[in-house]
């Protein structure tokens, strides 16, 4: 047999102050599921001229900022499980969008060279996923998870001066996790 609403309501044996407070609670709930579900994954329908202010409507706010010669400026934006895909966003100096490209992809990977500075491997590819000091060899030692068929993440090695030293494909260690 169906209950009625007051014959819920009369179940319900909580304070009308506790009441209220537990559907201001699913308020906020919903309005915060609401405006983090409103970022886009991709940036693949705003089109070239869109304002900065407009990208990051769409997008959320971005995991980076460059700086670019002439007054522009580079966005980036992580997304997926484990940030396998990272989106550059080009801006002109009039904060509007030239273009944007995911750049964590082997051909992407294949333009890096030994001597770069960690401030250009940045602007190129981004931020790692992990990132980890090798004490022994005294580098850094970044990872890129990116889609790969072989579960394979890129990595760059860099020295004390901040140059890359190593760069190379290894396992993933995620494909190899038990769990």
């Amino acid at each position: 047999m169906a209950s009625t609403a007051s014959e819920i309501r009369s179940q319900d044996h909580r304070s009308p102050l506790e009441r209220m407070a537990a559907r201001l609670a699913a308020a906020v709930a919903l309005v915060a599921l609401l405006s983090g579900g409103c970022a886009s994954y991709s940036p693949q329908g705003l089109p070239p001229g869109s304002s900065r202010a407009a990208v990051i409507a769409q997008m959320g706010q971005p995991t980076a900022r460059f700086a670019q010669p002439g007054g522009g400026e580079r966005l980036e934006f992580w997304r997926g499980r484990y940030a396998k895909h990272s989106f550059m966003i080009d801006f002109d100096a009039q904060h509007r969008m030239l273009a944007w490209q995911q750049v964590l992809t082997e051909a992407n990977f294949s333009e890096l060279r030994l001597g770069m500075s960690k401030a250009e491997v940045l602007y190129r590819i981004g931020h790692p996923s992990e990132a980890r000091f090798l004490q022994r060899q005294q580098h850094q030692l970044w990872s890129y998870r990116y889609v790969s068929p072989f579960c394979l993440w890129f990595q760059v090695s860099l020295d004390k001066q901040d140059r890359v030293v190593e760069l190379g494909n290894n396992d993933d260690p995620v494909c190899s996790s038990p769990w």
